[in-house]
């Protein structure tokens, strides 16, 4: 630097140290050229500053002239040099410096710590608005059920005046419309039920938000809600199945996107009429409430509460005792109802099938219940269904392959099938032609056949292995069956080249499908879950958001069984266990856990392997037939 090379002059005469090339590359004004280089020199001789230097750097120009002083007695001592202010600046600027750098830190410190707050408003004030929304929304519905219930009070009144002016209407009971404060409000089909009246209320409070103070809970406490403590026990689930609900969209008025493939009658309507096998429960009357389309949500999630709240435990009707109940290879497969309920029928390992008459189990106690028609087959059986016009005819598939149709009163095969090449996993008949049968098997086939003839009248193949299969309620035109591709298939019969629509959502094989009613279908998985989808909301021919997903039963590797009956539907669980959901909502309804007991000690025991294998609902009612895999099955009925 040129202050050095001052420096040096003043104590040395060694001009070639001063002028030297690698010096000069440090002074303050670089030359470009070495004449300019002699010239600036020379003139540093005689105090002579280049102006750069001078305007620029004027403290540095000011040192170097008094040390180039021409007198050297002027010109300052070391000492001098070491305390001048000059040379002692740069520590002053360090300090300065490190000053300056701890308060921009402090300052960016000051920044993050307000960056983050800011972060946090915007985030409370997003929940804020989407509470504020939410508060609108039930607002909005608590003045919507409101309505409903004003309308309801004077239809009611209405029908009181009417009753007592017409003495032909006298002796029909007035319509008795509670307020909402009544706890039979809430409706069932059993309207008083008291299962609702459990004062638990110590329960109720610790599933409570613990914002909510004492002085409210003891205020709200004889709310018809907190004397049902299972309620309140999953009042959380219940709050997210009303939201889930609330936001669903309602499907237009009008017929499903897919009316086109139900059976029409003569006069052009399509077909409603309800079987055995429906779930329907009834045609909607046509006086509906004015605001019926923006209050679509009521009536569904009214009637999954009310459903809910309907029963509070699964109580066994009758244990049905086999004398081979000591065989080792006992496991029940399938269980299926005959079309009035009356019988039903058990298929499984042990190659037979076995009818028995539910009333008599039911009714008549005994130490062996023996079935009145007793079938032996040459395999395995893997599933049997009966028809739902032909009272005596029974559906059978086994693991050879094979499928046969049964006449029961006669005991022997009416009709013998075998074009599958493996084994056959599920039959179904058609309730709307009743001379119609399906199979699914482990080939990757789904054949379609006539009970009067031996050979398949259609067929539809796939790459993967066929788990199950079901018809549509009140269609033959149409069939719906789960794959060991994790997916659900629904094809048109009248074009079955590709699927009308592929539902996509399950991990694992999905086992079972059943029809819950003429759009909602609900799977079964080996995924530990149920799902129900609704087929009149797809709008293409993917389908990968099911409307509702089950959870809380176990069944990671076996076929645990699946049946729907009124909008309940009751599977069984690798933990010995039936439960019960209802399609509105995500958790069980009801559960039982079947004993693990020594059939010749009659002492429980812990067997983990054994799992409930097959469930079958006796018609619409809340009868329940289930089975486990060593053969114990057991009549339940919803109390």
């Amino acid at each position: 630097m040129l202050v050095h090379q001052a420096l040096a002059l003043q104590t040395s005469t060694d001009w070639e140290f001063f002028f030297s090339s690698s010096t000069c590359e440090q002074l303050f004004c670089p030359f470009t050229s070495s004449e300019d280089k002699s010239r600036t020199m020379s003139s540093l001789r005689h105090r002579v500053l280049p102006p750069q230097l001078l305007l620029k750097w004027s403290k540095e120009a000011s040192f170097c002239l008094w040390l180039l002083h021409p007198e050297p007695s002027s010109r300052p001592k070391i000492g001098e040099l070491l305390q001048s202010d000059f040379l002692n600046e740069p520590i002053n600027n360090l300090e300065e410096l490190e000053a300056a750098t701890q308060l921009r830190e402090r300052i960016e410190e000051q920044e993050l710590l307000l960056e983050f707050l800011l972060l946090i408003q915007q985030r409370k004030q997003d929940a804020a608005d989407k509470l504020q929304d939410t508060i609108s929304l039930l607002c909005s519905d608590i003045e919507e059920v409101t309505k409903h219930q004003v309308f309801l009070k004077k239809k009611g009144d209405t029908c009181k005046e009417r009753g007592e002016g017409d003495h032909l209407t006298s002796n029909i009971p007035a319509l008795n419309v509670v307020d909402i404060d009544d706890s039979s409000s809430l409706g069932s089909r059993k309207r008083f039920c008291p299962g609702l009246e459990i004062h638990n209320v110590e329960k109720c409070d610790d599933n409570l938000d613990e914002s909510q103070n004492s002085d409210t809970f003891v205020e709200s406490q004889e709310s018809p809600l907190f004397r049902s403590s299972r309620l309140m026990k999953n009042f959380k689930k219940l709050e997210s199945a009303y939201f889930l609900t609330r936001c669903r969209p309602v499907r237009p008025p009008g017929k499903p996107s897919f009316a086109r493939n139900l059976p029409v009658i003569s006069d052009g309507r399509i077909s409603i009429v309800a079987t055995e096998r429906s779930s329907i429960n009834s045609i909607a009357p046509k006086q509906q409430f004015t605001e019926g389309r923006r209050s679509g949500w009521i009536s569904p999630f009214l009637e999954g509460l009310c459903k809910y709240l309907s029963f509070s435990k699964l109580k066994v009707k009758a244990d049905l005792k086999q004398g081979d109940l000591l065989n080792s290879s006992n496991l029940v497969c399938s269980i299926s109802f005959d079309r009035d309920g009356e019988f039903f029928a058990t298929a499984g390992v042990n190659k037979k099938i076995k009818v028995f008459e539910c009333d008599t189990i039911i009714n008549e106690a005994r130490d062996i219940h023996y079935p009145v028609v007793e079938m032996v087959c040459r395999s395995k059986l893997s599933s049997i269904c009966w028809n739902s016009y032909i009272k005596s005819q029974l559906a059978s598939s086994n693991f050879e392959g094979v499928v046969q149709v049964w006449d029961v009163t006669r005991s022997q095969v009416v009709t013998e099938m075998r074009e599958h090449e493996r084994r056959v996993w599920s039959v179904d008949f058609s309730s709307a032609d009743p001379t119609m049968l399906a199979s699914g098997s482990d080939d990757g086939s789904v054949k379609l056949w006539s009970i009067n003839q031996g050979v398949s009248i259609g067929s539809i193949k796939t790459k993967a292995n066929i788990c199950c299969v079901q018809f549509p309620l009140d269609s033959s035109c149409s069939i719906a069956f789960g794959s060991a591709d994790h997916r659900i298939y629904y094809y048109d019969l009248r074009n079955s080249k590709v699927p009308l629509c592929t539902l996509i959502g399950h991990n694992k094989t999905v086992s079972y499908v059943k029809f819950v009613d003429m759009t909602n279908l609900v799977s079964a998985s080996t995924d530990n879950t149920l799902k129900l989808w609704d087929l009149s909301m797809g709008t293409s021919r993917v389908i990968d958001s099911p409307v509702q997903s089950f959870t809380g039963h176990m069944n990671a590797k076996n076929f645990v069984g699946l049946s729907v009956a009124d909008g309940y539907i009751a599977t069984g669980s690798e933990t010995n266990e039936v439960f019960v959901y209802h399609k509105a909502f995500p958790m069980p309804v009801l559960s039982f856990k079947f004993n693990n007991t020594d059939p010749l000690s009659g002492h429980e025991m812990d067997d983990t392997a054994q799992f409930i294998s097959s469930v079958c609902w006796r018609g619409q009612s809340s009868t329940l037939v289930a089975a486990n895999s060593t053969g114990n099955i057991k009549i339940l009925e919803m109390v």
